[in-house]
């Protein structure tokens, strides 16, 4: 029996070797399964916020970090290969699972000049700018795509401040960068271990708490349910 960590693991590492996710078919294949079971997997997989499909298919659309459609987030390694973040927080993410030297290209707060961020060596070398999380924890997995969507790279806070006021999206939480990254090293950390959950909702508390990420944005309540 397939379960949720093997797959998602699976799911990951060919998506880091191919630059794609794998379909119904090799998944099928890795795991000797035929893919009448293989799709219910994913089907549960995804109940299990593990992965987001496409809503026809039993297609991998979205597995955090990875984006499998063009974003504002593209991650290119310094030795080959390419690979899209869903937002500044998950593309950060995606640096840290590729384990390599990775340039992140993307638009300030998606209005403005075209930025890069660069990992070398496991370091963050551009920490001037800033986060914006808009959409409380707690509501993140109710439109996760447009969640991901708003979660942008700024400036600073004044252009936060801009921004918000000229969309129509209330202003959340703005975070440095250098603290986003750190965190998402450990957010992401075990996403490639076949023995992998979600976290517990008192261990991603935890984690926000470990590293400052604190108010309404971040509230989590108490609940033996996985974040």
């Amino acid at each position: 029996m397939t379960t949720h960590g093997q797959l998602h693991a699976a799911i990951l590492q060919h998506i880091i070797e191919h630059g794609m996710a794998p379909e119904v078919g090799a998944l099928s294949e890795r795991f000797g399964v035929p893919e009448e079971r293989m799709i219910p997997a994913l089907h549960a997989l995804a109940e299990y916020h593990g992965v987001v499909l496409h809503p026809h298919a039993p297609k991998v659309w979205i597995i955090h970090p990875f984006a499998l459609a063009p974003t504002n987030f593209l991650v290119r390694a310094q030795d080959g290969g390419e690979w899209w973040g869903n937002c500044a927080w998950c593309s950060l993410g995606a640096a840290a699972l590729l384990n390599r030297d990775v340039t992140i290209t993307t638009t300030l707060g998606a209005n403005r000049r075209q930025v890069d961020l660069h990992v070398r060596d496991g370091r963050l070398i551009e920490t001037d700018y800033v986060v914006h999380f808009p959409i409380p924890m707690t509501q993140a997995w109710d439109n996760v795509v447009y969640t991901c969507s708003t979660m942008l790279l700024f400036e600073d806070e004044a252009h936060v401040d801009a921004w918000s006021r000229a969309h129509g999206i209330p202003k959340g939480d703005v975070q440095p960068v250098s603290r986003i990254w750190e965190f998402a090293r450990v957010w992401y950390g075990n996403h490639l271990n076949p023995a992998w959950t979600k976290w517990t909702t008192d261990e991603a508390r935890a984690i926000f708490e470990r590293f400052g990420l604190t108010g309404a944005i971040w509230q989590l309540p108490e609940s033996k349910t996985r974040f």
